[in-house]
């Protein structure tokens, strides 16, 4: 059983047809392209690969298609989250976890749980999980935000079987919090591209990232000089990335990196409702900095 993720991963886009059907050619070479890229290993069927809008047999297909693809070359984590608990724990046998490294789970939307009700749902799904859990708190997506002693008490409780926290908060002294008080073992990652730098050099163990989805070499080597504290090479890039990155949630996510995918070739500019492509102006924009980013 795995102990730790580090390093960088990617939360992998689902791309679809100009039908909205889903693009296994172009996953392929997604899958392909991010590997090839340097990522550490890939988040499947997350927020970014609209896993809302997937039917449970296209959950299925992606998630045994990109096993496949992978062949071992790096772990698989599966994105696995809702907010019906007795639904979600049921819902793990959907899926041949065989080859899994561990489940990232997203706290309950919109139903808005106390601190209480977070820590009973995930005291429930991480006794039922047959793998490592990885909490994730991304309250701009759901509208509750897991605070640092909800999940330290969690990782106490659980030690063997909750081994990171994804951060999406925006809150750097809450992570830092979390951190400075996790027990040993328990990672902290950022779930935010754009300030993995800063808690890198906090302690942070790494990312789960959007951007590398378009640019995996760049946004890894941002992590790994970090991780390596080579602080002077990891800021040249990431101030490279930063336009990109901001660019990439202008319009929300994964409208962004879609658009960014769509440019230089791997996939078609295609969201299922309710998400749309970015607007015009943002597309724009998308290109010059990719431009840009080349030429640098």
């Amino acid at each position: 059983m795995v102990s730790r993720i580090e390093g960088t991963g990617v939360a992998l886009v689902t791309p679809f047809t100009n039908a909205e059907e889903i693009d296994f050619p172009a996953l392929e070479n997604l899958v392909n392209h991010v590997i090839d890229g340097g990522v550490d290993y890939l988040v499947v069927l997350g927020t970014t690969g609209e896993s809302v809008t997937l039917t449970k047999q296209e959950k299925i297909a992606v998630f045994e298609k990109v096993k496949v693809l992978a062949g071992g070359r790096v772990p698989i984590v599966l994105g696995h989250g809702g907010n019906n608990t007795k639904v979600l724990i049921d819902s793990l046998n959907d899926y041949d976890l065989t080859g899994v490294s561990a489940i990232l789970s997203v706290t309950p939307a919109y139903n808005k749980p106390s601190q209480t009700g977070l820590y009973e749902h995930y005291k429930r799904f991480v006794e039922a999980s047959p793998l490592p859990v990885i909490l994730y708190n991304v309250p701009g997506r759901t509208g509750v935000n897991m605070l640092p002693a909800t999940t330290l008490k969690i990782a106490n409780e659980f030690p063997d079987k909750v081994i990171a926290v994804k951060e999406a908060s925006g809150d750097l002294a809450q992570m830092m919090e979390i951190i400075n008080n996790a027990p040993e073992g328990f990672d902290m990652i950022s779930g935010d591209d754009a300030i993995t730098l800063p808690l890198i050099a906090a302690g942070g163990s790494g990312l789960i990232s959007v951007i590398a989805n378009a640019f995996p070499h760049e946004m890894s080597s941002v992590v790994n000089f970090a991780l390596e504290e080579k602080y002077s090479e990891a800021r040249n890039i990431h101030y490279q990335l930063l336009n990109l990155i901001g660019l990439t949630f202008a319009n929300g996510n994964p409208g962004g990196v879609k658009a960014m995918l769509s440019k230089i070739g791997l996939i078609q500019n295609v969201l299922r409702l309710p998400l749309v492509p970015v607007i015009k102006e943002t597309e724009q924009k998308i290109l010059l900095a990719i431009d840009d980013l080349a030429n640098s």
